[in-house]
């Protein structure tokens, strides 16, 4: 009973996969990395690149400055009147409530995010829009534990710390169950006038 568990694990874990090809084809994207929310999207772009300086408008979601404060990088405050994403740093963008066709930027990172709120809603859900299938690997195994999806973790070699954060096959199912209705309805356009100031809130802390 255990090994057939594991079996239809691995094999639901092509559903992650196809949901990723579906969410870079929409987005106009070569790759995509799925993750359990776009914070940490973010958190795991930020540690791959090693950043040291991070720019958040001062009307965005907590979590943003809280998580560029949690990989050890200093946080500018910007007066950024943005309108479906805005700059991070280093190519990095947070395009949480970014919902358009081939809008992807080449060359860059994009934190997606399918949190309830979000066009396509699935409760909690993030992924990475980018460009090298060599750091979209590297980066489904930063955000899996340090492993790889194919096989189960007690046979594999691990050569590299990771993070729990991955996207669950039942997640991704729900993506594709629902992403025909999303690419047809319209999405809300999302600008920093959607956001509270936070720099009021919390600079203190930061």
């Amino acid at each position: 009973m255990y090994l057939l568990d594991l079996v239809v694990k691995y094999i639901m874990f092509d559903t992650v996969d196809k949901f990723e090809k579906e969410i870079a084809e929409f987005f106009g994207a070569p790759y995509a990395v799925s993750t359990d929310c776009c914070t940490h999207a973010i958190e795991l772009i930020l540690r791959y690149k090693e950043v040291k300086n991070v720019s958040v408008p001062k009307q965005t979601y907590l979590s943003v400055p809280m998580t560029a404060k949690k990989v050890g990088a200093t946080v500018s405050w910007a007066n950024t009147r943005w309108e479906e994403y805005y700059y991070l740093s280093q190519n990095i963008y947070d395009a949480a409530v970014l919902w358009r066709r081939n809008s992807y930027i080449v060359n860059s990172y994009m934190c997606l995010s399918f949190q309830f709120k979000k066009h396509l809603s699935l409760g909690r859900g993030g992924a990475i829009l980018l460009s090298s299938k060599q750091e979209r690997d590297d980066l489904i195994k930063l955000g899996y534990d340090g492993r790889h999806r194919n096989a189960p973790w007690a046979e594999q070699d691990i050569h590299s710390a990771g993070y729990h954060y991955y996207m669950t096959p039942e997640t991704a199912q729900l993506g594709l169950d629902k992403l025909p209705d999303a690419i047809k309805s319209k999405p809300k356009l999302w600008t920093y006038k959607d956001y509270p100031n936070i720099y009021n809130l919390i600079h203190n802390v930061i």
